[in-house]
């Protein structure tokens, strides 16, 4: 199977070929992030090589650049790549750690903590992503927020789009330090965002106004208003300990480290 090499690519560079793993037409951002991630198993993309830009990218998947940055997103988070302000994304080398860890959830509290923690540095994010977001950074927020609506509007809750929404608004802080954090408590996060997604689930769902606390953080950060961005994504985060704990939280003092 071939393909037309993206524009300015040279056949001779490998890192340029275009990945000819199929794309199942009914899940597109999972077609492409398995591709670009077989590119990078068979050397298609060998390691620190720069990956074809999301408009190369795009038009050789024949799909929407926001479904590419989907991709795109899910890649980083998982540490196959690395994106670099104004060069674009890079393959990380085999072995190579994204982010210090954590130790694992292992009750109630924990996830409790989880929060607690992230209302430390997920408020001052947004708050500097709303002063330093550019074109690329929003298109980012954007695109998960596009999955969270299609979500909602099917009554479902996606914890991989809302954390695609945290990561992305971390990572337009241009602090690596915020989106690093953020990627090494992926899993600690989705155990939250699991529990906190089904009890928004039911007769009285509340996943429409969930969304709209998203699309209010990101109207800030649009909008370059930093304190408003900050004030949101606190409230937000607050909100969402709150419904998984029905307002009745433990005390940590009481509880074992």
């Amino acid at each position: 199977m071939s393909s037309a090499l993206p524009d300015g690519a040279e056949a001779s560079d490998p890192a340029s070929r275009p990945v000819t793993v199929p794309v199942r037409p009914t899940a597109p951002a999972d077609g492409i992030y398995r591709a670009i991630l077989a590119g990078i198993a068979n050397g298609t993309y060998a390691a620190h090589a720069r990956l074809p830009g999301e408009h190369d990218l795009a038009r050789h998947f024949r799909v929407s650049r926001p479904v590419v940055r989907a991709a795109l997103d899910r890649l980083r988070r998982e540490g196959a790549i690395v994106s670099r302000q104004g060069a674009g994304s890079f393959v990380r080398p085999r072995g190579a750690s994204p982010a210090p860890g954590f130790a694992p959830v292992e009750s109630i509290a924990d996830i409790q903590r989880c929060y607690e923690f992230r209302l430390t540095i997920e408020p001052d994010a947004a708050g500097h992503a709303a002063a330093r977001r550019d074109a690329t950074a929003l298109a980012r927020i954007e695109a998960a927020l596009d999955l969270l609506t299609v979500a909602t509007r099917q009554e479902q809750h996606r914890e991989d789009a809302d954390f695609a929404f945290h990561h992305a608004v971390a990572t337009a802080a241009n602090n690596h330090y915020f989106a690093a954090s953020l990627q090494a408590l992926q899993s600690h996060i989705a155990v939250g965002m699991k529990i906190h997604g089904l009890a928004l689930l039911g007769p009285n769902s509340g996943l429409r106004g969930v969304l709209e606390e998203h699309r209010g953080i990101f109207a800030a950060i649009r909008d370059g208003d930093a304190e408003a961005a900050r004030a949101r994504m606190d409230a937000h985060i607050r909100r969402s300990r709150d419904r998984l704990f029905e307002g009745r939280l433990l005390d940590l003092s009481m509880s074992p480290p």
